[in-house]
């Protein structure tokens, strides 16, 4: 009894050991060789790709402004006057084209002109050609001033007048950048040298420059010796 069991316990595990070799033997034949199977992408390789830096785009060149040659029309500028009421003590800037006028109180002021002296003029001035109207008592109405005034000389002419003062503050326009005498000065075009490179000799020495067409040849010994 003994001996029987002992043979069906060995059966037993002589089953189990061969269906455990033949599990192991499908799984070696159902492996995957690894040289077929494509690598994983090399994530520091995406994002190499992706930090990787634009080309720049030149931004478009601004146009170059065409130069200014000729000054501002008369009718185009635009003066500051101020006006003073000498009685009340209250003073006001006016922004007038040349024609306009403005009237403040009994005062009528009128913009006939306004000039500036260019940048490269030695003396800078700012002068306006003002009239000024008064209106009387009765009614009427009197000129009390016709000239230029000047900005930087307020003493060349002044409104001579008990309760009104006007003087100029500035006047708006350009100057022209060129005229038809202004030459335009450009960078002088290279020179080219007159002397040329003298060609090697047979034996590498360099060989020397021939005389000028026109030189008149050196008298030789013989020459000398005839005479």
């Amino acid at each position: 009894m003994t001996r029987g069991r002992a043979a069906g316990i060995a059966a037993a595990l002589a089953g189990v050991i061969a269906i455990a070799w033949g599990a192991s033997s499908a799984v070696q034949e159902t492996a995957v060789d690894p040289s077929a199977v494509a690598p994983a992408p090399d994530a520091n390789a995406d994002n190499a790709v992706a930090a990787a830096p634009k080309a720049p785009v030149p931004a478009p060149s601004a146009p170059h402004a065409a130069p200014v040659t000729k000054a501002t029309p008369m009718a185009e500028r635009v003066a500051v006057l101020g006006v003073l009421n000498k009685r009340n003590g209250i003073a006001r800037d006016i922004s007038l084209h040349p024609g306009e006028a403005a009237r403040i109180g009994n005062l009528v002021v009128r913009l006939r002109a306004c000039e500036t002296t260019a940048a490269w003029e030695p003396e800078q001035l700012t002068g306006a050609f003002v009239q000024a109207d008064l209106r009387s008592a009765d009614g009427s109405w009197k000129r009390i001033f016709s000239g230029w005034l000047f900005k930087e000389s307020p003493s060349l002419n002044v409104v001579e007048n008990p309760l009104y003062d006007v003087w100029p503050k500035s006047c708006a326009m350009r100057h022209p950048e060129m005229g038809p005498d202004t030459v335009v000065a450009s960078s002088p075009a290279p020179v080219a040298s007159s002397a040329k490179k003298s060609a090697p000799a047979a034996d590498g020495a360099p060989a020397e420059a021939a005389p000028p067409a026109d030189a008149a040849p050196s008298p030789s010994a013989s020459s000398n010796s005839a005479t």
